[in-house]
């Protein structure tokens, strides 16, 4: 089955209501997966046919945010090799990966809620493949070198750790949940099978790094 493909913008102004619609789906969407297009055309200020101009339909503008969304988190993870190197132990990458991950799946959070049913879980398995595989390596690389215990295969702890991070980032979606990634880094250390102490010291460590690397970046 072939995506649905929204029309490539020509225009600056059309690059700009495209922008605008997209991020506007990405608020309402969130605030209510039943939000109507005629109802998010509203919302971004732009008229019903300037709307379907870009995205013929509803599959078709839940596949710009899932292609956007794909690029967010390749460019993330881009980034944050560039910042973790292969020394690093398991533990401090697993956090670091968490952490770096966390604004990406909070800005998308409402794909969640989308995806699987409006998408299918073939084109979700896509779009996550890279950060699986990468969580995967570095908890087998953790086993290996003894920071994680050998408790459940890298794979199948991998999907659980996913998973678990899918059901916070719901949480965060209800308002049940207010995290900044911290939260959640330690919940997958814990996971992994890192001592709770351990766990927070090192994402608040790796946190601190973080925050420190960007802000001597951003100067």
């Amino acid at each position: 089955m072939s995506k649905p493909v929204a029309r490539e913008p020509q225009r600056r102004n059309a690059r700009s209501n495209r922008a605008r619609i997209l991020a506007t789906a990405r608020r309402e969407l969130g605030r209510n997966p039943d939000t109507t297009l005629e109802e998010l055309a509203r919302a971004a200020g732009v008229v019903r046919r300037t709307l379907f101009g870009h995205f013929p339909g509803r599959a078709a503008l839940l596949e710009a945010l899932a292609e956007e969304a794909s690029e967010v988190l390749r460019g993330a993870m881009a980034a944050g090799a560039e910042r973790v190197g292969p020394a690093e132990p398991a533990d401090r990458a697993l956090a670091h990966f968490t952490l770096l991950m966390w604004p990406v799946g909070d800005r998308y959070r409402m794909l969640l809620s989308l995806a699987r049913h409006d998408l299918g879980v073939e084109r979700v398995a896509e779009i996550l493949a890279p950060a699986r595989a990468e969580v995967t390596a570095i908890l087998e690389r953790g086993q290996r070198d003894g920071v994680f215990p050998a408790h459940l295969p890298p794979a199948v702890l991998s999907a659980g750790l996913e998973a678990m991070t899918v059901a916070l980032l719901e949480q965060v979606n209800t308002g049940a949940l207010e995290d900044d990634g911290s939260r959640t880094a330690t919940a997958s250390l814990i996971a992994a099978g890192v001592p709770q102490e351990r766990a927070r010291a090192v994402v608040d460590d790796v946190a601190s790094t973080t925050a420190v690397a960007e802000s001597v970046a951003g100067e």
